[in-house]
């Protein structure tokens, strides 16, 4: 519910345009905490008549154009927020105030319509795996395992040197020739 009512701006701003006072004396004789309340009222009702006193209920879209359009009028003229709303017809001096705002940290993008609500979700894929399995995509896989492997066994190589244990658990030598000599043989 809004804080004051129509019936009770309506009654401030005739009181104000029928001389009974200024601002701050019908802000105390009302009870409105600050005159600059009614001087809002005031330069609404002036500007777009009772309907300048209603609250407004609908979710006005203003276009890219429009509001880059304003933004370069406040920032190429001294009109306050009050004033260049007023001119333009907007009843909401506080949203052009954001405008400008946007403006200055992000640019003129940041004025575009933007989407409202979640985002679409993408295609989902009949195939949920993200890689389709090639015979070249395996043979490429193989081989890269086979490279480490190979890389792997030269690391052990240089390690124990050219003494090892055979299966059978006898020593045997190897020099890094015949080691080579192996590995060629048992990689394709």
């Amino acid at each position: 519910m809004a804080k004051y009512s129509y019936e009770f701006k309506l009654q401030v701003v005739q009181a104000y345009l029928d001389g009974e006072g200024g601002y701050r004396y019908l802000s105390k004789k009302y009870g409105v905490p600050s005159k600059r309340d009614i001087e809002k009222w005031v330069f609404a009702y002036k500007a777009f008549g009772k309907d300048g006193l209603m609250r407004s209920r609908k979710n006005e879209s203003y276009s890219f154009e429009f509001k880059l359009h304003v933004v370069e009028l406040y920032l190429t003229t001294e009109v306050s927020y009050q004033e260049l709303a007023l001119s333009v017809g907007i009843n909401n001096p506080p949203l052009i105030a954001r405008w400008v705002n946007d403006h200055r940290i992000a640019g003129p993008d940041a004025l575009k319509v933007k989407s409202k609500g979640r985002q679409k979700k993408l295609n989902k894929a009949k195939d949920k795996s993200p890689y389709k399995c090639t015979a070249s995509l395996i043979f490429s896989l193989v081989l890269r395992l086979q490279a480490k492997t190979r890389d792997f066994l030269f690391r052990i190589f240089r390690y124990y040197g050219s003494s090892f244990i055979a299966a059978d658990k006898t020593p045997c030598k190897f020099t890094s020739n015949l080691f080579i000599l192996y590995l060629s043989k048992n990689s394709p």
